[in-house]
């Protein structure tokens, strides 16, 4: 069996072969700072009273996965908090280190057009025109094979509006601000009118009385008249009461393919979600100390690890007369909680800080200044 390799005390950084990935290898501040941590690893681990069984190579690799793990779970959170307010924006921007301030609502706004276009009040699709010619006693007509199979090359249509109705009956009745009659005077005297009109007399009535007046009209239309209006399923149009005469009834409608189609906005080379938004991995300069003691304390969890790793395999070592037991899988598995001690406290530290837990946070300190401020005695005011 090898001999297990003995950290020697120190190690030099080699840009471009020191890690696996290289990917912070460029930073000075990470190659100044990887010897570093190497050794203050080292020392953790009882260098230089005990052997430690790693070599510089092996605590700078562990020290590139700390920055990367660290950089990976602030990442999965900022994905969490602004995938929303960033969804549809370039994928080839890095939003790493910049601040997102936005809000959802532009994707509500986009959801809410495809309700437009059912509602009849809006929406991507567009909502055309057409008409028929309606004949002398003849009361029904199917819309989609007079107009859809003819103007829409066979497409199903959907009537949104049809303009067969009666004139509003706001129209039918006398102004109810108006009133005639000598009866009236001391009552514009009374509400302070009488001198501001030099030519008519105005009352203002109840609001109550105009909406009165307009359901006697509609309900003397519908009992005592034949009043207009229609009956279309299935673009199947009745309409009441039976024409006594040629007459041109206009109506709106879309175009159901087109309303499928367009009910959903497609654009590709967009964020879209988790996989493909725009956050890279930090850089190591411009992460706080913070954030560098965790990576530090991350660093030694994972060398410890490795070393508890190295140790099982060899887990006896041979001396005169006798031999040296290792503690490898009690290093491992004081290294698992470590580090999973470390990711849950960085997770609760991020969570504390989302733009939800923020604004809740904000809303409780409005309410508890609230509170104090009623305690504040009012002045008494002496007139």
């Amino acid at each position: 069996m090898s001999q297990a390799r003995i950290w020697t005390g120190s190690s030099a950084f080699t840009s471009g072969s020191s890690t696996p990935f290289g990917t912070f290898d460029s930073d000075v501040n990470f190659q100044s700072d990887a010897p570093k941590v190497a050794s203050w690893c080292a020392k953790r681990l009882g260098y230089p009273i005990i052997d430690v069984e790693l070599e510089g190579d092996n605590f700078f690799a562990v020290f590139e996965e700390s920055v990367s793990e660290y950089s990976a779970q602030v990442n999965q959170f900022n994905i969490r908090n602004n995938l929303g307010a960033l969804e549809g924006q370039s994928t080839s921007t890095n939003f790493s280190g910049q601040s997102v301030q936005g809000s959802e609502l532009m994707n509500v706004v986009a959801i809410s057009e495809a309700y437009g276009n059912q509602a009849n009040v809006g929406g991507r699709a567009d909502i055309k025109s057409g008409s028929i010619d309606a004949k002398l006693g003849v009361q029904d007509y199917d819309l989609q094979a007079l107009w859809g199979d003819v103007s829409e090359s066979g497409k199903r249509i959907d009537i949104t509006k049809v303009f067969h109705e009666a004139s509003p009956a706001i129209q039918r009745f006398f102004d109810p601000y108006s009133v005639s009659g000598q009866g009236t005077l001391n009552l514009i005297d009374e509400f302070g009118f009488g001198s501001f009109s030099p030519a008519a007399q105005f009352i203002m009535m109840p609001l109550y009385e105009d909406l009165l007046r307009i359901q006697q009209i509609e309900m003397n239309d519908q009992i005592r008249k034949s009043a207009h209006t229609f009956n279309i399923v299935n673009n199947k149009l009745q309409i009441f009461p039976i024409p006594e005469k040629n007459y041109t009834y206009h109506f709106e409608y879309q175009v159901v393919d087109d309303v499928k189609v367009k009910a959903a906005i497609i654009n590709p080379n967009v964020v879209s979600d988790y996989s493909n938004i725009g956050y890279n991995f930090a850089e190591y300069l411009k992460i706080n100390d913070v954030g560098k003691q965790w990576i530090r304390k991350y660093t030694l969890a994972l060398a410890k690890e490795m070393l508890g790793a190295i140790r099982e395999k060899y887990s006896t070592i041979p001396i005169p007369g006798s031999e040296v037991s290792l503690d490898g899988s009690a290093l491992r598995a004081e290294a698992q909680t470590e580090k999973d001690n470390l990711v849950e406290q960085l997770r609760e530290n991020l969570d504390a800080v989302s733009k939800k837990q923020r604004m809740e946070n904000e809303a409780a300190m409005v309410d508890q200044q609230q509170t104090v401020m009623n305690k504040v005695p009012l002045a008494i005011f002496i007139g």
